[in-house]
């Protein structure tokens, strides 16, 4: 096995593009390739599942801060593959705070022992390309930064003088470049990408990335650089709950779900059913219903339509059901959700309104110590998440946690949030189920004590 991180310089640089391309190129010479995103995105790792036939896996040194546990994480699949890809986040030492090390790409591709394949933006630049390389080079020796491709360039030309200087100044392999071509963007919207799922060429555009990669980059000459490992995983132990089964919402409007929260699920005896608040008219029969975040907002009319669906699941939390829900499945149990000056009902548990707003309302890591008994945890205890949304829950229903976010060792911002009501939680923290030895089993013992 192999494995290779794909870092940029800044976010913007053209990482993901790029990632996606070398997977489909090393996908359609017969590699088996596994994989992986830097960071708390749900986005980036649909569109690698689509391209490898793999389900993509997260690695983020704040939702999982047992460095064991995280490198567990990655060993569980990678024994199975023939290379391991890893695409980074931010720039290459972007991370929380100015620790290089702490939630960053290096970070990662240092705990892995993985060489990193560092993304430039060539874009009206030459020479002052190998000022970059050799300032990322420089700036922490311990990082194997074994190679560099250049993004947006404008020719063969253009490229050569890149290549040329590059290696000139620096010790760093250039293997070849990108070129700035009209048809191959991938859209966005606010919280990054468009789901791969709402695109319909977008294997045709991936695809056209990994010709043009075929056609101006030396893989052979990158895979010979990457060292051959031998993964011997040993799967631990976890503690049983046969005959629980949770249904979680799966359509186009709730998809951000953490592969490695569904797998712990299944890997404690868990029987896991999907359905669509958009499309079914009622709830299968289950334990305990999760609903992850995605972009209810797009799909506001639809769920708001289907009324049968929000009355079930209404009736369901007032006979006591366990009902999780985080970010866009807070939005959908409130009572409206306002878009467009027009209010759209939504399942009514909890009382308040969705509200879009320009930008980012909360957005990175944070900890959440709980003022009360809930579905998380016990009175006191501390649970990590990250939030991202451009919406405010506008509601008078008292609040169970105690927000805070730090930076450096200091706390920069508190607020409250998340609400607790019967059986159901429900807030904007996004949670990754490893963050505990015991904070997925609590939960399931929550649920199997009330049967």
């Amino acid at each position: 096995m192999k494995k290779l991180m794909i870092a940029a310089v800044s976010s913007g640089s053209g990482k993901t593009t790029i990632t996606l391309g070398l997977m489909k190129l090393l996908q359609n010479r017969g590699y088996r390739v596994q994989p992986y995103k830097v960071g708390p995105d749900y986005v980036d790792t649909e569109y690698h599942t689509r391209i490898t036939g793999n389900p993509s896996r997260n690695l983020d040194m704040f939702l999982v801060q047992d460095n064991a546990r995280m490198k567990t994480l990655f060993e569980k699949e990678a024994g199975n593959a023939d290379i391991c890809v890893i695409e980074g986040v931010m720039g290459l030492f972007d991370g929380l705070g100015v620790d290089k090390d702490f939630c960053s790409s290096a970070g990662i591709a240092k705990q892995l022992d993985c060489s990193v394949l560092l993304v430039v933006n060539g874009q009206s630049a030459s020479t002052s390309v190998a000022a970059v390389v050799k300032g990322f080079v420089d700036f922490d020796p311990k990082l194997n930064i074994c190679g560099v491709i250049i993004n947006k360039v404008a020719s063969d030309t253009h490229y050569q003088l890149i290549k040329k200087a590059v290696e000139l100044y620096t010790d760093v392999p250039v293997f070849g470049y990108l070129k700035r071509e009209k048809g191959v963007e991938l859209p966005s919207r606010q919280l990054g990408l468009v789901p791969d799922r709402e695109i319909n060429d977008v294997t045709e555009k991936i695809q056209q990335v990994a010709e043009s990669l075929e056609a101006t980059f030396e893989l052979d000459q990158l895979l010979e650089r990457l060292p051959n490992e031998k993964i011997r995983y040993t799967p631990p132990y976890y503690p049983q709950f046969p005959k629980i089964k949770v249904a979680y919402a799966l359509d186009e409007a709730f998809h951000f779900y953490y592969q490695d929260n569904l797998d712990l699920l299944r890997t404690h005896g868990v029987e896991l059913l999907t359905f669509s608040p958009m499309k079914d008219d009622h709830l299968p029969e289950a334990d305990l219903y999760y609903f992850g975040g995605g972009y209810p907002e797009e799909f506001a009319l639809e769920l708001s339509t289907n009324q049968s669906m929000r009355s079930n699941i209404k009736k369901k939390h007032e006979q006591s059901a366990f009902i999780l829900a985080e970010c866009g499945g807070l939005m959908y149990l409130g009572t409206a959700f306002n878009k467009d000056e027009k209010n759209y009902p939504m399942v009514g548990i909890f009382e308040g309104v969705s509200q879009m707003t320009s930008g980012l309302q909360k957005f990175g890591y944070c900890y959440g110590d709980l003022n009360q008994e809930t579905l998380l945890g016990e009175k006191g205890t501390t649970v990590v998440g990250h939030e991202f949304h451009h919406s405010i829950f506008q509601s008078n229903e008292p609040t169970v946690l105690e927000m805070r976010k730090e930076r450096d060792g200091e706390v920069v911002k508190r607020w409250t949030g998340g609400y607790q009501k019967k059986n159901t939680f429900g807030s904007y923290l996004h949670l990754h189920f490893y963050q505990s030895e015991d904070f997925l089993q609590n939960l399931l013992e929550k649920v199997r004590n009330s049967r």
